[in-house]
């Protein structure tokens, strides 16, 4: 590829990342492809207009694709603010897991290489449309709907289509697309969905139950969500974030929305080799 223009986002903690930011101008350079840093990535890394560093006020939407360098964290919020853009991006992980990420560090500057000569394949990934009175939101991985800290038990029912599925007394629910369903899903016992199955699994937080049981969703189907805990409000968690709260006797709907951002992949990497290598080593 030539004239490219890739924007960067990396995590919070620049000392991690900083070598490879400066790797990444480095290759950019020889590439000739141009680098667009916002205003607080351009002060995390010190870097200023030159060579192929371009400072910008925000990230635009009109670039070749995103380098995210961090965890899936920063990965998540450049899907974000790229979703619905057509603008792929190129994960390199300096978190913990990185699940979403293309590459991990030591692969990092050929990675860079691939990247800017368009070597990578995308993978289109859905997200979850979250709408209450509050306002909308869009999840990439998962929503939950959490009881709040010191708060009691919360009682939540959930209704797919026009049927009640159930209530549950738990400490909260999860609803996560095939790509969020190896996050807090997992970690609640749900079923992990290969990417490509459409759909999305809701699965209970610590229920208070021994029938509740993760549940599958169909991808045209609507779920509503009802907070019917006596007086105690709960919060909306947005991937990882808390955007809402949902009160009492009120509810929260979400549906699955195809095609709402595309990932980079290097090719020869499947999600059941990812599925190995990120969680077979973890003990």
């Amino acid at each position: 590829m030539s004239d490219v223009v890739a924007a960067v986002l990396t995590h919070n903690r620049a000392a991690e990342t900083d070598a490879a930011v400066h790797e990444l101008i480095g290759v950019a350079s020889q590439a000739g492809a141009r680098l667009l840093f916002d205003v607080d990535e351009a002060r995390k890394h010190r870097l200023a207009d030159g060579g192929p560093v371009t400072c910008v006020q925000v990230a635009p939407p009109d670039v070749d694709f995103c380098f995210a360098l961090g965890g899936d964290g920063t990965i998540l919020r450049a899907l974000r603010h790229y979703a619905g853009s057509g603008v792929p991006v190129f994960g390199v992980n300096f978190g913990e897991v990185g699940f979403l990420a293309t590459v991990e560090p030591e692969q990092a500057r050929e990675a860079f290489e691939r990247a800017l000569a368009g070597q990578f394949d995308v993978l289109s990934l859905p997200g979850i449309a979250v709408e209450l009175d509050a306002g909308t939101w869009m999840a990439i991985n998962d929503v939950s709907v959490e009881r709040q800290h010191g708060q009691r038990v919360a009682t939540l029912a959930y209704t797919v289509g026009t049927d009640e599925v159930g209530s549950v007394r738990c400490d909260g629910l999860v609803v996560a697309t095939p790509a969020g369903s190896t996050g807090y899903n997992l970690a609640n016992g749900g079923p992990v969905m290969a990417w490509g199955v459409e759909g999305m699994v809701v699965s209970f937080i610590a229920p208070h139950s021994l029938t509740a049981r993760a549940l599958v969703v169909a991808p045209a189907d609507t779920l509503v969500i009802e907070n019917r805990s006596a007086d105690e409000a709960l919060d909306v968690v947005v991937d990882g974030r808390p955007v809402a709260a949902l009160a009492a006797g009120c509810g929260i709907q979400i549906r699955f929305v195809g095609d709402q951002a595309l990932l980079a992949q290097l090719e020869g990497v499947s999600f059941y080799g990812r599925l190995h290598e990120k969680f077979g080593r973890l003990r």
